[in-house]
């Protein structure tokens, strides 16, 4: 529902594909935004006071902050994935805390990942357990400081959010693997022992990086930009919600599945498969890791669907369909 006239939302960590597409929204919709990040323009991380007045007020915080993950798990970018999730959650907290009209609603972002590899049956709010290393470790602990405490008249809700479908970061990566002849399936198995995905944080979980026997079968879940943003409304319009909640389309397909409708989508006739073996150097090459298109996410959105929100892309081929038309 649109807002009274002087509403107020604020966004941290705005300046990215979803951040952006959230800035949007809330301004179509009526909001005055205010603005957090490291140079403002409204309010700036190292000036504790400046988040205090800039919260003072607003009727709801949606928080995007953090060092995308699209990278080499370096001992200085594992670092920076976590630090800076924490560190600006706990100052929002702190904000929150000491604003004299703290939101009604805080809405964080966190990731779907927090799950454990699943192949068996589809992780919802209620019996998801959480995995374990790198990945896992941050979305716990981001998501423990983000619980943290009490904050009487602030509802807060945790983003738990697959890979967006858009014009962004990820959905580019899937199109240009397919364009380039890549566009098969991709099959996990042993390789070399590193330490990049050990766990971090102040409970570390995991060893050694695991591999899987996935024959391409890993699931794949994800979420269109569109209904990131119809989610968000759906939330601040249902004031009995709180807690964890699952951004995921509820039609999670396998990579097979999901390899074969981006060959359709960018029309290439060829897709090579690919084995671990392979993925490592091209990873290593393009900078990021194979960990996120080898993991199998298998998210259900369990309080959403129940609450009755109804998503606008529910086949994964409508959903590329249109992030390469907006592209």
């Amino acid at each position: 529902m649109p807002p009274p006239g002087s509403a107020v939302a604020v966004v941290a960590g705005g300046t990215g594909f979803v951040g952006r597409a959230v800035r949007a929204a809330l301004e179509e919709d009526g909001y005055e935004v205010r603005l957090i990040g490291r140079r403002g323009p409204d309010a700036t991380w190292n000036d504790p006071a400046s988040l205090r007045d800039v919260l003072d007020g607003a009727d709801i915080l949606i928080n995007l902050a953090g060092k995308s993950v699209n990278c080499r798990y370096t001992d200085a970018n594992r670092d920076e994935i976590l630090g800076s999730r924490v560190e600006t959650t706990r100052l929002l907290r702190n904000a929150v805390t000491d604003a004299a009209a703290p939101p009604r609603l805080w809405l964080n972002a966190s990731t779907a990942t927090i799950y454990r590899y699943a192949m068996d049956r589809p992780q919802t709010e209620t019996d998801g357990e959480l995995g374990s290393g790198f990945s896992v470790d941050v979305a716990r602990t981001w998501e423990d400081e983000f619980f943290a405490g009490d904050l009487d008249g602030t509802r807060r809700i945790a983003l738990r959010m697959a890979i967006v479908v858009g014009d962004g970061p990820a959905t580019r990566m899937l199109f240009r693997l397919a364009r380039l002849g890549l566009g098969g399936p991709q099959y996990d198995g042993w390789w070399f022992p590193h330490r990049r995905y050990r766990g971090i944080g102040p409970s570390p979980t995991g060893g050694p990086a695991p591999w899987h026997r996935s024959r391409g079968r890993q699931r794949f879940s994800w979420i269109h930009i569109d209904d990131v943003i119809g989610s968000m409304r759906f939330l601040i319009d249902h004031d009995e919600i709180d807690g964890p909640v699952n951004l995921a389309a509820p039609t999670a397909v396998d990579n097979r599945a999901l390899m074969a409708t981006l060959r359709e989508t960018v029309g290439a006739r060829i897709g090579l498969p690919a084995w671990r073996f392979m993925l490592e150097p091209a990873m290593w090459a393009l900078r990021t890791e194979p960990e996120l298109i080898l993991k199998s996410r298998w998210v259900q959105p369990q309080v959403l669907t129940d609450a009755g929100y109804r998503f606008r892309y529910r086949e994964l081929t409508d959903a590329l369909r249109n992030a390469l038309s907006a592209a």
